[in-house]
Formats: structure tokens, C-alpha cells, sequence
């Protein structure tokens, strides 16, 4: 059901709680080395303040664990978000305590204030009514643009639309809807579902839930292994995970059975050490009996695997790709992923990347405009695409 955003609101003179993704990496000196997510919130803000709101954003940052510890504070990211906006952003040092209240009573139409991590109270996250009471405050609109956390039942996703007249979402947010939902609806053929990453366990219900859509699969990383192993092949030292063997055969039968084509490696690139000066080698493809040997573990897709993928991708109208090929953040182990993220942006297709280490990957090996869209969100991504009600987005004031 389609719901509320900001550009359906009027906020002038209105106060706005917004929650937003302000989830960066710092480091020991409490600098910020990855401000993407908070020029992800941009538009919203400034969207927000243009219209006269008074807004007031809140974000959780790590785990802190309901503790107040200054490496988690948000401090450092109102500093950053006021030079982005070339204005004032005042910042409250608690959530709900006198602090936040008195700056949320002098806040003035146009004007923003940032809250203190609102982890640093154990009943975020356990969604305590009291606490989701005291964030909403007088605020009459509520904001969710955090589609990282719209997986999570929090005060500051969930709670707090119990309290306010209205709950919508923001552009970020409504954006993932649109690609991750409404346009794997129906999606232009041939449909290519990439699934990648160490477990076949983390992506079984996409890939069932895909298997109504997709017409091929390629799948990639550790988890091609688990297939491989279900198969009969030898996987060395793989990693693999055996009670997930059943269910791995069970898909390639259905797969068959449908007509789905289901793309594994043909070959691997071994290693014997898991380090940046470490020995590799490609097996021989294994319908030509190159299984990887005992004391040799995968870490990537061999050769002719990425000449297989990239053909099959050339082809492909609607790709959605959610998983690397191997362990790319080490340069020797990263031929695999940097080849496919490669033609995944030079597809003619409508090119969707699905979250997480994917969106690593391509920001790494290429550069975001190459592709349709890409993911905020890890698992919030991964339930979406699942089919799962997401508890974020469906507190949302419907249309």
C-alpha cells in the first residue's frame, strides 16, 4: 500500500522529528572517513527546512549499547550536516532530558538540531512506549528516511508514530520502495538475479522469493560452494555451510524444473592463505573434474566463470545484485567481483544493487552513476526483497 512522503505534507511552522541514517564510521580521533549516508539525507533535510519546518533529526550510531560512550556520539555528524548546509545545527547532548528539550522549544521555523545517539537509552530498541512518547514530544509530523534501520521495531522508527499525527517517509526511503518493490513487480525481461556473499543461509529466501521473477540466476562468493557441495563436488577447505546441502540441491531441482537457468562457477581461484601476498591459482572448470583440493580454500570465481557471468549479464534487461563474487577487499582476491561490477554498469538494463557489500564493491570498482540505483539499506534490503512487511515503513500514514 502506497504511503505518505514528505512532498505530500505541509511542515511550515510545524515541528518535524525526522529520523535519519546518520550511521557513519569514525575514527580514534572521532573524524568521520565515510560521509556518504549523511549527503544521502540531504535532500530530505533541505527539503524539509525549505518548507519552514522545525526540524528536529535523530539516528543511532554503533552499538553503544543503552550506555553513553563519547566514540558513539553524534556530535562530530551536526558538525559535519552544518557544513553541508552552510547554517547553524544545533546539537542536543541527550534524547529526551532537559538539554533536548529546551533547544526543541526555541527551534525556529527553517532551522535544524540534531539529538544525541539515541541508542544511548536501552529503550530504543526495545521500542518502550514511554521513550517513543518522549522522543515524538511536541513534534506533530514524523519523518523515517533510515531505511537501514526500517527492518528494526525502535522507538526511533516505530514507537514514535504512536504519537504523531502524521508519519511519512522521506526521499531515501521512498526511493528503495520504488526500486527494491514497485519495479521488481513486473520487471523487464530477461530478468538477472546476482546472488553473492559467504552464506547461502542469508540469501535463500530472496532467491525463493525470486524465483517467481527471475529468469536466470548467477551465484557467486562463498555460497557457491554450499551448490558446488550439493552437486557432489570436492570444495577443499571452502567455507560451506552443510545443513543448508538439502536445500541448496532443492533449489537447483526447482530451478530445473521451472525452466530458471542457474549459473555456478565453472572455476575457482584457490588459495592456501588468506592474505594480500598469498599464492592463488584457478582450478580447471569442474565438469572437467577441477574440484579444489583438500588444504585449498575458494576465494574467488575462476576465469572462465567471469567470462560466463559477463555474457549472461550483457544480455539481462532488470539485474538485481546483492552479494560479491569473492573476498574483494583484498586486491588478489578481487578479480571476480571488480570484472562483474564492471558489467553490471555497462549493462543496457535497469541495474539495482541490493545493499551491504555490493554497494562497497561497485563504489569501489566503478562509480554510482552507472547504475540505476543503489541500496542504503543491509538487511533492511535483503527482507524487502524477501516480500517481508518492513515494521519502518509500514507505521507510515498510508495514502
Amino acid at each position: 500500500m502506497a504511503k505518505l512522503t514528505i512532498r505530500d505534507i505541509d511542515v511550515q511552522g510545524k515541528e518535524v522529528l525526522m529520523r535519519v541514517d546518520f550511521n557513519v564510521p569514525l575514527d580514534d580521533n572521532f573524524e568521520i572517513t565515510d560521509e556518504t549516508r549523511i549527503l544521502g539525507a540531504l535532500p530530505s533535510i533541505k527539503h524539509l527546512l525549505a518548507g519552514g519546518a522545525k526540524l528536529i533529526l535523530c539516528s543511532h550510531l554503533g552499538r553503544p549499547d543503552g550506555e553513553v560512550q563519547e566514540k558513539f556520539s553524534l556530535r562530530p555528524v551536526a558538525k559535519r550536516l552544518s557544513e553541508h548546509l552552510g547554517a547553524a545545527v544545533a546539537f542536543a547532548d541527550d534524547t529526551i532530558g532537559e538539554h533536548a528539550a529546551t533547544l526543541r522549544a526555541s527551534l525556529e521555523a527553517g532551522h535544524v538540531m540534531v539529538l544525541e545517539n539515541t541508542r544511548f537509552d536501552k529503550r530504543e530498541t526495545a521500542n518502550d512506549a514511554e521513550y517513543s512518547k518522549a522522543l515524538a514530544g511536541n513534534a506533530e509530523i514524523f519523518v523515517n528516511d533510515a531505511f537501514g534501520t526500517a527492518h528494526r521495531a525502535h522507538s526511533s522508527t516505530e514507537g514514535v508514530t504512536h504519537f504523531v499525527s502524521q508519519s511519512v517517509s522521506g526521499f531515501l526511503i521512498e526511493k528503495e520502495l520504488e526500486f527494491l518493490q514497485d519495479k521488481l513487480q513486473s520487471p523487464e525481461k530477461p530478468f538477472v538475479a546476482i546472488m553473492g556473499g559467504a552464506k547461502v543461509s542469508d540469501k535463500i529466501q530472496v532467491i525463493k522469493a525470486m524465483m517467481a521473477k527471475a529468469d536466470t540466476f548467477i551465484i557467486g562468493g562463498a555460497m557457491a560452494y554450499t551448490f558446488r557441495l550439493a552437486q557432489g563436488y570436492k570444495v577443499g577447505d571452502s567455507l560451506v555451510e552443510p545443513k543448508f546441502v538439502e536445500l541448496a540441491k532443492d533449489i537447483l531441482e526447482e530451478a530445473e524444473a521451472k525452466g530458471i537457468k542457474f549459473h555456478l562457477p565453472a572455476d575457482t581461484r584457490i588459495t592456501q592463505e588468506f592474505k594480500p601476498t598469498a599464492e592463488t591459482k584457478v582450478t580447471a572448470p569442474y565438469l572437467d573434474g577441477g574440484e579444489i583440493p583438500d588444504g585449498w580454500e575458494g576465494i574467488d570465481i575462476g576465469d572462465v566463470a567471469i567470462g560466463d557471468f559477463e555474457k549472461v549479464v550483457a544480455g539481462a534487461k532488470t539485474i538485481l545484485w546483492n552479494g560479491p563474487m569473492g573476498v574483494f577487499e583484498l586486491d588478489n582476491f578481487a578479480a571476480g567481483t571488480k570484472a562483474l561490477t564492471a558489467a553490471v554498469a555497462k549493462a543496457d538494463a535497469l541495474t539495482i544493487v541490493g545493499g551491504g557489500d555490493s554497494v562497497t564493491a561497485a563504489n569501489k570498482f566503478s562509480d554510482a552513476s552507472n547504475f540505476s540505483f543503489l541500496s542504503t539499506g543491509g538487511g533492511a534490503s535483503l527482507e524487502l526483497l524477501e516480500g517481508k512487511i518492513l515494521p519502518g515503513v509500514a507505521a507510515l500514514t498510508d495514502k
